[in-house]
């Protein structure tokens, strides 16, 4: 009877404890759920990002005073400068067709045309296919006829250029250079550089009568080489 009592009493005081354990632990679960903050996930923000820097472009900026490297081919006949007092533009146009079609004609000693030239035959037949009255002569012969260019008319086109005393003439195309038909090119495009600037003996312009724009309407030019 005894032992019964006593058995009774220790379960009773088993499931106290036990009970005091479990509310126990529960509360020191809670006051850690209280003491201990919840992890904030990050999130990224989809605003776009305006970036310093502005947008990135192909652009090429030339600026003032900048050298560029020009390129000219032997037969740029097109080089020639494109405004002038000296003549009008339709004389210009004549000489320019009638050296184009020259360019790569072999030249020959004492010839004017068409399947060879020398220098002065080359010139006195490109003048005279673009109406310019001229004689057939010698470059030394050009020069003592006709006024010396000076200043910038040098480097206008039509102008006439002499070398080696007095030996070679050639049509200024621009500054940079002239046409002329070579003794070893042929007719050609040559630049005012090397050989030929430390030859340079002067310049002549030949006398061209600015035409009347009546004449221009009534008159056609004509290609003597056909």
């Amino acid at each position: 009877m005894v032992y019964s009592r006593s058995l009774v009493k220790y379960s009773s005081f088993v499931l106290f404890a036990a009970f005091f354990f479990v509310s126990t632990v529960d509360t020191v679960a809670q006051e850690r759920d209280r003491v201990v903050k919840p992890k904030v996930k990050k999130t990224t923000s989809t605003r776009p990002v305006t970036s310093r820097r502005g947008g990135l472009t192909n652009r090429i900026v030339v600026r003032n005073g900048s050298k560029i490297k020009k390129t000219s081919s032997s037969r740029a006949v097109n080089s020639a400068s494109t405004t002038s007092s000296y003549m009008s533009a339709t004389t210009r146009s004549m000489m320019l067709d009638s050296i184009r079609k020259k360019i790569g004609i072999r030249y020959r000693y004492g010839t004017q045309g068409p399947r060879s030239y020398d220098c002065s035959g080359f010139i006195w037949k490109v003048f005279n296919e673009a109406g310019i009255d001229m004689i057939r002569t010698s470059a030394r012969e050009f020069w003592r006829k006709y006024e010396p260019a000076t200043g910038d008319e040098r480097f206008e086109f039509g102008t006439l250029v002499f070398f080696n005393r007095l030996g070679h003439v050639g049509i200024v195309a621009d500054k940079n250079g002239f046409y002329h038909a070579s003794s070893s090119k042929g007719v050609t495009y040559s630049k005012f550089r090397g050989y030929w600037s430390k030859r340079i003996v002067g310049y002549r312009r030949v006398p061209i009568e600015m035409p009347k724009w009546s004449e221009l309407e009534d008159n056609e030019p004509v290609d003597q080489d056909q």
